[in-house]
């Protein structure tokens, strides 16, 4: 399977999860889970939130940032892989000058 993210409109997103400032994403989804083209942008962030039912993995392609995953912070730049797995609740911080670009990948579980 192919997924082409030049091809999915862009959706922009305000305060996602209760975060701050706007992400935008272009998303494919499926019953099996969602594979996410993700900027958030200079001074937003994904609030933190809980993950009941699926895997979050955030391979970061540009970008600086911070995630907080059950309390713990990591740091996040170019090259770097943060996941949050089933039952944990994590938020991901720009924290940078410029867009913190992701690919998200949502595994249903």
């Amino acid at each position: 399977m192919l997924i082409d993210f030049n091809k999915i409109k862009e959706k922009t997103v305000p305060g996602m999860n209760g975060g701050t400032g706007n992400m935008s994403a272009r998303m494919f989804m499926d019953e099996h889970g969602k594979v996410i083209y993700t900027k958030i942008h200079s001074g937003g962030s994904i609030g933190v939130h809980k993950h009941e039912t699926s895997d979050d993995i955030n391979y970061v392609i540009s970008g600086e940032g911070k995630a907080v995953c059950n309390g713990k912070e990591e740091l996040l730049r170019a090259g770097t892989c943060h996941i949050c797995k089933k039952g944990s609740e994590h938020g991901i911080i720009n924290t940078g000058g410029e867009d913190l670009v992701l690919i998200t990948i949502v595994v249903e579980r």
